[in-house]
């Protein structure tokens, strides 16, 4: 019962014990902050506010709620099956069976990663014909997937890049770039990049904010499958974009989150990074492998720089090592490992692309079923930019309103934006799907 009394009291009852007691007893005057104290310390963390909740994580946990059998969540940006299921790759499965035979140790990586690994993803980024590949000028370090590959770069930039700490993004873009960026050091504006008019790029307004930045800026470009969008430059608008940005001496960081998953084709998909690469840009790359290898929680990613020479990648290395090793000190093996299985394998690669155009050909399926529903049911509107546009995201055009009503009404899930992940739609509830579309948009 201690621990109910006040300090006074306390102190009256040792002095009374004091008197009554020919032992000598010395009072221990007692701190403010124990136990028995009266008053109770404010908490440190009384201050702290109370964060708005993720946008995605709402709908996710919204959707569950919903008790409608027959609900569907477009809002989550991970590949599911035709049955709504996550799914593996089955080469992934066939590179883990490997490498558990192998019986490999658990010892850590080096601080830029495994190197058959980064080898491997350098390879597939920017082709093994590459001069900058043959010539060795691209250093790379594996990341924490692209999240931690852009905040590694935005690190380096904010540290080392010669002409300011201001880095332009598409106007929209991921909904993470701009904390990625200002938590790195970085000062963030954007760019003109997609018209809600035209539902389509708007690249004379993108050529035009670009042209104006001043020189030597740094720009976000999405190498393919623009997120959250979907809609990407042809190629002969890369060409201008690339115009642009060589007349301005702009630095361009390349965002390539989809290669494969995009088109189908990896080669393809790296077109934008290759052909900068080739018109002489030094540029930073950041890379992931949770969309085309399914890797969504192994987190392998790398981030790259196309450098001048083999001694300036050496002091650049050095850096990236400085920046890595007090941020998380080397990053997990596993998933680099069977990433590293699968490139490094001319079988296991083989069947990784066919596995990958797959997944593409599905999104690409799902886009051609929701438009042919929406024209059979008779909408007058335009849906033709649901196949224009490309990857895992679509922006539908509905209004924010619409987005609600399709929620409380129709118990279909998205963000207010319009935005849907295409992966969400399956053969099953594409039809639904375009009814419930249809009636909120006649």
């Amino acid at each position: 019962m201690a621990s109910a009394l006040t300090r006074r009291s306390v102190c009256a009852a040792v002095s009374c014990i004091a008197r009554t007691s020919s032992a000598r007893v010395t009072l221990i005057p007692l701190r403010s902050g124990s136990a028995i104290s009266a008053h109770r310390a404010i908490s440190a963390w009384s201050k702290v506010s109370l964060g708005p909740p993720d946008a995605i994580l709402g709908i996710t946990e919204a959707y569950k709620a919903d008790k409608f059998e027959e609900k569907i969540n477009l809002g989550v940006g991970a590949y599911r099956d035709d049955a709504g299921k996550p799914f593996v790759l089955p080469s992934v499965k066939e590179a883990e069976l490997r490498l558990l035979n192998q019986i490999l140790d658990k010892e850590y990586a080096g601080i830029t990663g495994v190197p058959a690994f980064t080898k491997l993803a350098a390879l597939l980024a920017y082709s093994p014909s590459s001069k900058v590949i043959q010539e060795d000028r691209v250093v790379i370090t594996q990341s924490i997937s692209g999240t931690g590959a852009l905040r590694i770069g935005g690190e380096f930039l904010a540290k080392w890049y010669p002409y300011g700490k201001t880095i332009y993004l598409p106007m929209p873009t991921w909904a993470n770039h701009g904390a990625v960026f200002r938590d790195s050091g970085m000062e963030v504006k954007s760019y003109r990049y997609y018209d809600k008019s035209t539902i389509s790029l708007d690249l004379d307004g993108m050529l035009e904010d670009i042209e104006a930045a001043p020189e030597n800026s740094i720009i976000l470009l999405h190498a393919c499958a623009h997120n959250p969008t979907g809609v990407d430059p042809t190629p002969e608008q890369w060409r201008k974009i690339s115009e642009i940005v060589k007349k301005r001496d702009h630095f361009v960081f390349f965002d390539m989150a989809y290669q494969g998953f995009a088109s189908g084709d990896a080669d393809k998909d790296a077109y934008a990074l290759r052909y900068f690469v080739e018109q002489g840009h030094q540029l930073a790359l950041s890379q992931s492998f949770a969309k085309n290898m399914g890797l969504y929680g192994e987190r392998v990613g790398s981030f790259s720089l196309v450098v001048d020479s083999a001694e300036e990648k050496k002091r650049v290395d050095s850096q990236l090592k400085i920046i890595v090793r007090p941020m998380y000190s080397n990053p997990p093996i596993h998933g680099a490992r069977i990433a590293a299985e699968i490139l490094g394998d001319q079988e296991l690669y083989k069947r990784w692309l066919v596995e990958v155009k797959g997944m593409a050909d599905r999104i690409i399926k799902m886009r051609h079923l929701l438009k042919q529903h929406l024209e059979e049911l008779g909408s007058t509107r335009d849906w033709s930019h649901i196949t224009s546009q490309i990857g895992m995201f679509c922006y539908t055009g509905l209004t924010p309103e619409q987005v609600d009503t399709l929620r409380t009404d129709y118990s279909v899930y998205m963000t207010r934006d319009g935005r849907v992940s295409v992966a969400g739609i399956t053969s099953k509830n594409v039809k639904r799907l375009a009814e419930s579309i249809h009636a909120v948009t006649k």
